[in-house]
């Protein structure tokens, strides 16, 4: 957008998740967070909108363990520290085995950052609203789990950040020094959803990507 790549973390809290059609009563929680890259790429001869998704990580032993087994997404181990009310929000973790460590801490707020290259709140969420189908990178390394989220209600407001860390995108083995620079944080809740899971994306040496409608 306007010449600049954008990544981000989405940090999700989870509640009663549950496979569909079952009561909430016996659904579980979990404190989750998805590194983000947004792509565009073409199929069926046309453009497509998403996110790739390098990591994913989780305190929930039931995630790590069935992820990317009985839903798309493999996730790893995390220990989060979260402070929740309704003027400011703290979210705090770091991955098991030491790879990635993360703070955000921030407050409500009704102002919109001027120099943020969205423009307007609205084009923000017009933006992520565009990216709900996200692939998420394997241990296979052709392989990406696709998934698709979907809102029943979509509403995002801004959030002022008071601190923001992360030594996935701090890493200068990963991004040059000074490559990656903070635009924004937005805030949704309670936001009824559901999560649809998609064909694989597949890289065959010989013939790009393709969808692999089959599973691996």
């Amino acid at each position: 957008m306007h010449g600049a790549a954008l990544a981000g973390i989405c940090l999700i809290r989870l509640e009663q998740v549950r496979p569909q059609g079952l009561p909430a009563q016996i659904g579980v929680s979990s404190e989750n967070a998805a590194h983000r890259i947004a792509v565009t790429w073409e199929a069926d001869g046309r453009p497509h909108e998403g996110v790739y998704i390098p990591r994913r990580d989780s305190d929930s032993r039931l995630t790590t363990l069935v992820g990317g087994r009985l839903f798309p997404g493999e996730h790893h181990h995390a220990h989060f520290t979260t402070h929740d009310d309704p003027h400011a929000v703290e979210v705090q973790f770091r991955s098991a085995d030491q790879q990635v460590a993360v703070r955000v801490a921030g407050r409500r707020t009704t102002s919109f950052p001027t120099g943020s290259v969205f423009g307007s709140l609205d084009a923000a969420s017009a933006f992520f609203a565009a990216g709900a189908l996200g692939y998420s990178a394997t241990r296979r390394p052709q392989q990406f789990d696709g998934i698709t989220l979907d809102c029943r209600r979509w509403a995002i407001e801004p959030l002022a950040v008071d601190m923001i860390t992360s030594s996935f995108f701090d890493d200068a083995n990963r991004f040059p020094p000074s490559a990656i620079t903070f635009d924004c944080a937005l805030l949704m809740r309670d936001i009824p959803h559901t999560w649809h899971a998609q064909a694989p994306l597949c890289v065959n040496g010989e013939h790009g990507v393709e969808d692999d409608r089959h599973g691996a």
